[in-house]
Parts: structure tokens; C-alpha cells; sequence
């Protein structure tokens, strides 16, 4: 009989870092509960954009807060995709997380910046806080949706490949729908100014996912 070496994985740490995102829904719907009640509503009714995003304060505790939630949401998911099919990695799971979380957070906030900076260029600083409060209300809510599948893969389900691909593919084309249902609030303003729209889709839209594409495949 030969001894086989047994390796655990501590979940302690993934643990922990979901009773954060729940600790900060738990104090959102506390501090906001009305807000909270028409943002869970965000896909069924236009309540939280019309009343809530008259001022398109982006920078609202309550957006901060959920981008908090959001920001560990993906996190976990690109978490799971690089440590199912990158296993050989030498970094501890808890490192890696955070590395992913830290570029994750800084390519957001980077892109949110240049948005910001475009608008204030071309004079459209209304209809771009306008566009980025319901951008970010969008991917909050995504990011609050993923936090399921994320349960179930940690504790209840080993993912597969398959299964990976396919919420993947989910989570691309919920963030196209979302950006067309954004598109077609403002379609006066877009069918007035369509040179600047492909513009600003080209350079911000989809540049930005092609370059971290390819940084991410080198």
C-alpha cells in the first residue's frame, strides 16, 4: 500500500468574502429599502430609471455599495474559469482572487473614467451620466443575479467545462441586451449624433474587451 498525499481546498475565504457581498445587500436594503425593492424590479418595470435615475447621481452610496457586490460577483466567476481550466496555477486561491478582483476592478473604473472624460471632450456630460447611471444599474443587477450559480459551484455543484462555457456565453449576451434596452431609452438622442455613437461604440464598447482579450490569450 502506497500513501496518496489528500489535497484539501479551504473555502474558508470564499466564505467570508460572500458574507461581505450579503453583509452589503443586507445594508443596502436597510439604508435604501424602497430604492432596493424598484432596483429588484430593474428588468420588469422602468420605475428605478424614471424616479431614481432623474438625477443620475452614478456615484449614490447605494450604486457604490452594489458595485461592491458586483465587483465580487464577477470576481468569483472569473475566479472559478481560471482555476477550472488553469489548475497548474502557482498562486494561492486566495491571492489569485484578489489579483483578478483588483484587475477587474481597475479595468471598470478605468473604462468608467475615460467615459466620463469623452462626455466632458464633446460637451454630452448630461447624456453620459445619464448613460452610465443605467449602465451600472444594469451590471449591478447582473452581478447580484451571479451570485446564485457562484453558491451553487462552490458548495452544491462541480462546474464543467460545458457549464462554464455556457453562463459565460449567458453573461455576454445579458450585457448586450442590457446595453440595447440602454440604446433604445435614448434612440432620439443616438439617431441624432450616429457618427459619435459608432465612434464611442468602436473606441470604448468593444476595443476595451478585444484589448483584454488579447492580453489575457498572450
Amino acid at each position: 500500500m502506497e500513501a496518496v498525499e489528500r489535497h484539501i481546498s479551504s473555502l474558508d475565504w470564499i466564505t467570508l468574502t460572500l458574507m461581505g457581498a450579503f453583509l452589503l445587500l443586507a445594508i443596502v436594503k436597510t439604508a435604501y429599502p424602497q430604492r432596493f425593492e424598484d432596483f429588484l424590479s430593474l428588468l420588469t418595470s422602468n420605475k428605478f430609471m424614471m424616479f431614481r435615475g432623474k438625477k443620475n447621481k452614478a456615484f449614490h452610496p447605494f450604486n457604490i455599495l452594489l458595485f461592491f457586490v458586483h465587483l465580487i460577483s464577477f470576481s468569483l466567476l472569473f475566479f472559478l474559469v481560471f482555476n477550472f481550466f488553469w489548475e497548474e496555477s502557482s498562486l494561492e486561491p486566495v491571492f489569485l482572487f484578489i489579483r483578478i478582483a483588483t484587475a477587474y476592478a481597475s479595468f471598470v473604473l478605468l473604462k468608467f473614467g475615460l467615459e466620463k472624460i469623452v462626455g466632458n471632450v464633446f460637451d454630452l456630460d448630461a447624456q453620459i451620466d445619464s448613460y452610465l447611471y443605467q449602465k451600472i444599474s444594469y451590471r449591478n443587477f447582473i452581478g447580484l443575479i451571479l451570485l446564485i450559480p457562484s453558491l451553487i459551484f462552490i458548495y452544491t455543484f462541480t462546474p464543467t467545462a460545458f457549464t462554464l462555457y455556457s453562463l459565460l456565453g449567458i453573461l455576454v449576451l445579458t450585457n448586450i441586451f442590457s446595453l440595447l434596452l440602454i440604446y433604445r431609452k435614448n434612440q432620439s438622442l443616438i439617431t441624432g449624433n450616429w457618427f459619435y455613437f459608432i465612434l464611442y461604440l468602436c473606441a470604448l464598447e468593444i476595443a476595451p474587451y478585444i484589448i483584454l482579450y488579447k492580453l489575457i490569450t498572450i
